[in-house]
């Protein structure tokens, strides 16, 4: 007797999975709009505050924008993982302004002063964990009511 190498099908009547899968553009164009509304908001307050207020708002809407770009370039990635990531990279730029090299750069380009600063300050590293604890708040909000 002769065995069939060909694998066995299914029977017709068992419908076949496809696993689904959350879309990444609804959650890429929210963290767009995010990034736009955080840009917005630290223009607003540095047009309308001045003195601590808006030197402490301007470090914590820093980690917001860098919250806003990390879920738009990894939007499945958890709000918790999203917001460490974030404050991971605020405290790294932070601790780099000890070394004089942020300093240097921003004498020379002003977008280097805007991304980089140019002076260690204690307090804004309180202020960076505020803004990604708001951040994750608000990303964790919006994920629960998308599913």
């Amino acid at each position: 007797m002769r065995r069939s190498t060909r694998p066995p099908t299914k029977p017709a009547s068992t419908p076949t999975r496809t696993p689904t899968r959350t879309p990444t553009s609804v959650p890429r164009a929210v963290a767009a709009v995010a990034a736009v509304a955080t840009v917005a908001a630290g223009l607003g307050v540095r047009a309308g505050a001045d003195g601590a207020f808006a030197k402490y708002a301007g470090s914590a809407l820093y980690t917001v924008l860098l919250c806003a770009l990390v879920a738009f370039c990894a939007p499945r990635a958890r709000p918790a993982v999203v917001a460490g990531a974030a404050l991971a990279v605020s405290w790294s730029v932070e601790f780099a302004q000890l070394t004089g090299v942020p300093a240097e750069l921003s004498a020379h380009s002003t977008a280097a002063r805007l991304v980089l600063g140019s002076t260690f300050n204690a307090p804004d590293l309180l202020w960076y964990a505020v803004g990604a604890a708001a951040a994750w708040s608000v990303h964790a909000g919006v994920t629960r009511l998308r599913r």
